[in-house]
């Protein structure tokens, strides 16, 4: 583009299948000076213009399936010379290969986003996963979204000067403490319903908990296959409540109603967890963390959070620890905020986020 767009950014992001709002494309779109349209098959609820194409999925069976799909008619989607950017999520996404080629044909660099945390994920040997990240090599530019994803991308033989770690910025405007401190022993999983996420080992904890605190509190939030177990559960028991999936701002407000909040992710052959969003939110909400040790979680749950073994019996000690001891909630929480703002804070990540594009162009 020319000399009168010196200054300003135009991007296009090609967004994967089931993404959720708030979070990559939101980072892009509140860059300084920038403008990002989106391809996806439905607006995706972020601040940008929605380019509509259809995807073609292989498979919906795994996690991480969303990475096997792909759009048709991209090549549509924009003129030459319009674009300075195309971007898109993941090294081995079907459409991170369809990124690189489109970057060709509009005369626009790349950027790869990644959380990838483990060079040796089975995926990597199948063809198109193989196929994508041969072409994600070529990027002009990835943006490591954990300090853990760039050491994955030396190890997957990508350059070092191809690669900037740029943390997830936080919105400490929306999450942030409640006006007091929450005396009641209320916990709350805000996570998808899913095995490796761990609802099922929480449920099971539970029982251990409310054994040592009669009078806590499990709020579920978050949909997935074990919703109806988790429906059953708390159909039986009244110190569990489910309810359902939650917008962005019930997701803060049941943080700054809660005493702690907890997850127990556990690996997949195909995956393990990377960092965890709503970690450093319950954290910037005042809220410690109590999860298990999974992947590269640790990047994310910060002292005094902790983190346990995957067992029943850990979990419902840690959770025993802090439901039990309001008194220590209290004294911890302005340091649970500290932490993840000096590390996570948005202005600064999304100033990072630009500087990383403009290093790069």
């Amino acid at each position: 583009m020319g000399e009168a767009a010196a200054s300003t950014m135009e991007l296009l992001w090609l967004t994967l299948p089931e993404s959720r709002p708030g979070r990559e494309l939101a980072w892009l779109a509140g860059m300084d000076r920038a403008t990002v349209r989106a391809v996806a098959e439905t607006p995706t609820g972020d601040p940008v213009a929605t380019v509509e194409r259809r995807f073609r999925r292989l498979t919906r069976r795994f996690v991480e399936a969303g990475a096997l799909a792909w759009y048709r008619d991209i090549d549509t989607v924009a003129e030459p010379g319009t674009v300075d950017w195309v971007a898109s999520l993941e090294l081995c996404a079907l459409v991170t290969g369809q990124a690189s080629g489109l970057a060709r044909r509009l005369g626009a660099r790349q950027a790869v986003l990644t959380w990838g945390n483990d060079p040796r994920n089975p995926l990597y040997r199948l063809p198109p996963y193989r196929q994508a990240l041969g072409r994600a090599r070529g990027a002009d530019l990835v943006v490591c979204l954990i300090e853990a994803a760039a050491d994955h991308c030396l190890e997957l033989g990508f350059r070092p000067e191809q690669l900037a770690v740029v943390l997830p910025p936080l919105d400490t405007e929306r999450f942030h403490p409640p006006a007091q401190p929450v005396e009641e022993p209320v916990a709350a999983f805000v996570s998808p319903l899913a095995t490796n996420k761990g609802i099922d080992r929480v449920l099971d904890a539970w029982s251990l908990v409310t054994a040592k605190v009669p009078d806590a509190r499990l709020v579920v939030a978050g949909r997935g296959p074990l919703a109806p177990l988790v429906a059953e559960r708390a159909e039986a028991d009244p110190s569990i409540d489910f309810v359902g999936a939650l917008p962005g701002d019930g997701v803060a407000e049941l943080l700054r109603a809660s005493a702690v909040f907890v997850t127990a992710p556990r690996p997949t052959r195909v995956w393990n967890e990377q960092f965890g969003l709503a970690y450093v939110e319950a954290m910037a909400s005042g809220v410690p963390v109590v999860t298990t040790v999974c992947g590269t979680n640790h990047e994310a749950v910060l002292a005094p959070s902790i983190r346990v073994p995957d067992t029943v019996g850990d979990l419902a000690e840690g959770l025993v620890g802090f439901l039990g001891d309001p008194a220590l909630r209290r004294r911890i929480a302005p340091e649970l905020r500290r932490v993840v703002v000096e590390r996570f804070e948005r202005s600064q990540q999304l100033a990072a986020l630009r500087a990383a594009f403009d290093a790069a162009g």
